[in-house]
């Protein structure tokens, strides 16, 4: 199995929760990742690109396996801050 995402990875829960707010009213993932994410995936609007199994950290690939495509989580905390995950694809 593989998988495709985006994310917006920042290190305040509080930030991750307001970006989160703003996307569920509408606001565009890309943009936000553009504009908040430290991750240096921001440049493509957070696309991590396809990956499969032990290729990101637990945390991140655990959500990913429980999302629908076209789904975004809630933020989930890793060693590297808090993630907003939007799954895009899976084969």
């Amino acid at each position: 199995m593989e998988w495709r995402a985006s994310h917006i990875l920042v290190r305040d829960r509080q930030l991750a929760n307001h970006l989160m707010k703003k996307i569920k009213a509408g606001a565009d993932f890309k943009t936000l990742a553009r504009e908040h994410s430290t991750c240096p995936s921001k440049s493509k609007g957070g696309d991590l690109g396809w990956f499969g199994p032990g290729q990101m950290v637990r945390e991140f690939e655990e959500a990913v396996k429980r999302m629908a495509v076209g789904r975004v989580s809630g933020p989930v905390h890793t060693k590297f801050g808090y993630h907003i995950i939007k799954k895009t694809g899976q084969k």
